[in-house]
């Protein structure tokens, strides 16, 4: 713990805890159990969107992350406002999107009750949540907040909650924040192994139909650009997940597109043709893989995830690095050589010009894709 000690609410703490954290924006609807934070974040610096509806907050913070790169954070009432925020959480689980989220909660000695609006938050969103919390003492929180944006924001991204029972907003502590954070059960693994890298990179250099498949995970570890680099030197096609997408420029001839049952059709006939698959921060979701039994089946895959839980988790991988992507790619570019893709590249060149993506539409019949194109 650093800093002079200074006495404060609950809640003005949480407020700070923010500022701590760099936190610019945060999305809320007021309610009875948060009235207090509602009240110290008046008198702060930090912009709040009112929205209409709780869903709104949780998915607009959502949306914040994505497009800053920084931890969303909402706010919520206790009970149905909490309950709410589901949703919005569920999305940023799925989709490994760093927020945090802050419910109210009654008071802790009426918890277990049935109070008035009580709900059991933390529970309910045990499974679609990284970690989270109920604050039992107020002197607590300072500690709590880095926790839940360290945790949040590092590793594989993902939402934290933070439930606080109004009593704990209303208290007085000596008010610290700690500069670092110590889990003991918590230390992601960024720095692949490079003995797996090297056996990568040898695979890689054998390979004559290779395709890299890239995920949200380029984006959460910001390595478009290596990703980029790294496709280069090897002149291999790369495709993507849904949440991958912007991680490869669109116009670059090495671009296939989205993959799956949503993707292009040179993408898919590629990838089921391919003899080593490049997994960079994806997860072989059911979207993308179909039927497993017939999957790339003449494939060997190198995957590379931050998320060690993912490996192997839907497909078998034959060399797994765990990882961050953006170091990883910097090891593996290293190793790497142009692989004997001229053939290769010339057949999905090829399967570009006979399957484009077009649309029919008239006058009468106005398609989104005209409405986008003009």
């Amino acid at each position: 713990m650093t800093g002079r000690t200074e006495k404060m609410t609950g809640a003005r703490a949480i407020i700070e805890c923010l500022h701590r954290e760099g936190v610019d924006t945060i999305f809320g609807y007021p309610g009875g159990q948060v009235l207090p934070i509602y009240d110290a974040l008046y008198d702060s610096k930090i912009r709040h969107v009112l929205v209409r509806h709780e869903q709104s907050a949780a998915h607009a913070a959502d949306g914040y992350a994505r497009a800053t790169g920084k931890v969303g954070v909402c706010l919520a009432t206790s009970g149905p406002g909490a309950t709410n925020l589901v949703t919005g959480i569920a999305t940023a689980y799925m989709d490994s999107i760093p927020i945090v989220a802050l419910t109210g909660q009654v008071p802790l000695s009426m918890i277990g009750n049935d109070a008035f609006q009580e709900a059991n938050i933390t529970g309910i969103t045990m499974p679609i949540t990284k970690h989270n919390y109920l604050i039992q003492d107020a002197n607590d929180i300072p500690r709590i907040m880095k926790e839940a944006f360290h945790i949040a924001s590092t590793g594989r991204p993902g939402p934290v909650l933070i439930d606080i029972p109004k009593d704990m907003t209303t208290e007085m502590i000596d008010f610290h924040y700690p500069e670092t954070v110590k889990l003991r059960s918590y230390n992601p693994t960024y720095e692949g192994n490079i003995q797996q890298i090297k056996k990568a990179a040898e695979e890689i250099k054998r390979s004559s139909k290779p395709v890299i498949y890239a995920g949200g995970g380029v984006i959460s570890a910001n390595a478009s650009g290596l990703l980029q680099a790294f496709a280069e030197k090897v002149q291999a096609p790369v495709t993507t997940t849904l949440t991958g997408m912007g991680t490869f420029p669109v116009g670059h001839p090495l671009f296939l597109g989205m993959l799956g049952m949503h993707g292009t059709k040179y993408a898919n006939y590629a990838i089921q043709e391919s003899d080593l698959i490049i997994a960079v921060g994806a997860r072989f979701d059911d979207r993308v893989t179909g039927k497993i039994k017939s999957f790339a089946t003449n494939a060997k895959i190198i995957h590379i995830d931050v998320d060690p839980a993912e490996i192997s988790k839907n497909v078998h991988v034959d060399i797994p690095i765990v990882g961050n992507a953006k170091r990883v790619l910097e090891d593996l570019l290293k190793y790497v050589d142009k692989a004997p893709t001229d053939d290769w590249l010339e057949k999905i060149a090829h399967w570009k010009r006979s399957y484009p993506l077009y649309y029919v539409g008239g006058k009468e019949n106005i398609k989104p894709q005209y409405i986008i194109e003009q």
